[in-house]
């Protein structure tokens, strides 16, 4: 599995991607640094140093454009999402932090910026029709755009649950994906919503999900 990279690599590297996508060369290091408030070329130097440690890149000092990523997709309909062995914790969704692999997923179908993925293992209870195996495409969602019939994944203090949202009227409740009572919830803002799951992947046969692929 790759190295985890910090907020800035994160999102230097991404900065990167969209740039060589949209205009088919890469930025130069006093591009980037005007992008991120970096005055010293040095210091963009050094991020990019620590990419190519990292193996999110191979450089050539002695050219200005002189980068190329490993393992683009240059296709600007497409995505990579980070999926990860089971929810990830909170806030880790929004980096790298975790993941055991990368997917190219075409943009139509991969969510809104933020999106990610989820196998499900085999101590996890889930309901909803899903089984060991499967892939969960999550979406981040704030409570005041949840709708009716929602699928969500609610932390209640530990691992999310899945729970179907209904509200009726003014009447707020949470179903429990794996059978039980529902919840009644006064205020959708009040919970913490690790997402919205929005489609599974399920194969049938026993190709196991490739892992350490470098995202892009």
């Amino acid at each position: 599995m790759p190295a985890a990279l910090s907020d800035l690599e994160q999102k230097i590297l991404d900065y990167m991607v969209r740039y060589l996508r949209t205009r088919t060369y890469q930025p130069s290091i006093r591009e980037i640094g005007e992008e991120f408030g970096i005055r010293s070329t040095k210091t963009v130097s050094e991020h990019l140093r620590a990419l190519a440690d990292k193996g999110y890149l191979e450089r050539d000092p002695s050219r200005s454009r002189g980068v190329r990523i490993l393992g683009v997709d240059l296709n600007p309909d497409a995505v990579s999402l980070p999926c990860y062995g089971g929810f990830p914790r909170a806030g880790a969704e929004r980096r790298t932090d975790g993941a055991e692999a990368f997917l190219t997923l075409d943009r139509r179908i991969a969510g809104p910026p933020g999106s990610y993925l989820v196998r499900v293992g085999a101590d996890a209870t889930v309901g909803a029709g899903v089984q060991e195996g499967d892939l969960l495409l999550v979406e981040p969602v704030e409570g005041e755009r949840v709708r009716d019939g929602d699928l969500l994944a609610i932390r209640f203090g530990g691992e999310p649950e899945l729970h179907r949202f209904s509200r009726n009227g003014r009447s707020i409740q949470l179903i429990p994906a794996v059978g039980g009572p529902a919840l009644a919830v006064e205020r959708i803002e009040d919970l913490e919503i690790a997402g919205r799951v929005t489609a599974m992947h399920r194969r049938f046969d026993e190709t196991p999900l490739p892992r350490g692929s470098r995202p892009h």
